[in-house]
């Protein structure tokens, strides 16, 4: 199944954990199925998926610092879109996550998040939720 991901951001990170969440509520209710995996995928060469901490805000915002700063906007890129950064950063933080499902709940740390990570915005992206 595709979620749609919203973004008003060149650079953003969006937390999707609860999108995320109900999409393997339904499917479990639906399916009758307690434990198994939800794979999460970006089918977007520059944007990515991530897991770290959601309870501070300012670890986004640090996040997509340190990358804007290793990996800046201008710098000599060949590729003709002019989006080379993006995909230097996708390539980095990657495409998928794997997480466990147990009684029909994600398998997250007590702090940890799923977040969509968008590099060349504002777009409107997909992002595909497999539950095995």
């Amino acid at each position: 199944m595709f979620i749609t991901v919203k973004t008003d951001q060149k650079t953003q990170l969006i937390d999707i954990t609860s999108t995320i969440q109900e999409v393997v509520s339904v499917f479990c209710a639906e399916n009758n199925i307690e434990d198994g995996l939800c794979m999460i995928y970006i089918p977007h060469t520059t944007a990515a998926v991530t897991i770290n901490e959601s309870a501070d805000p300012s670890v986004k915002t640090d996040i997509l610092m340190v990358l804007n700063k290793i990996i800046p906007w201008e710098d000599g890129y060949h590729h003709l879109e002019g989006n080379s950064p993006a995909h230097v950063k996708a390539v980095l933080v990657g495409s998928s996550e794997l997480v466990a499902i147990e009684n029909k709940k994600l398998v997250l740390g007590t702090w940890q998040g799923i977040f969509f990570c968008e590099f060349d915005g504002p777009r409107s992206r997909k992002v595909n939720v497999k539950i095995m």
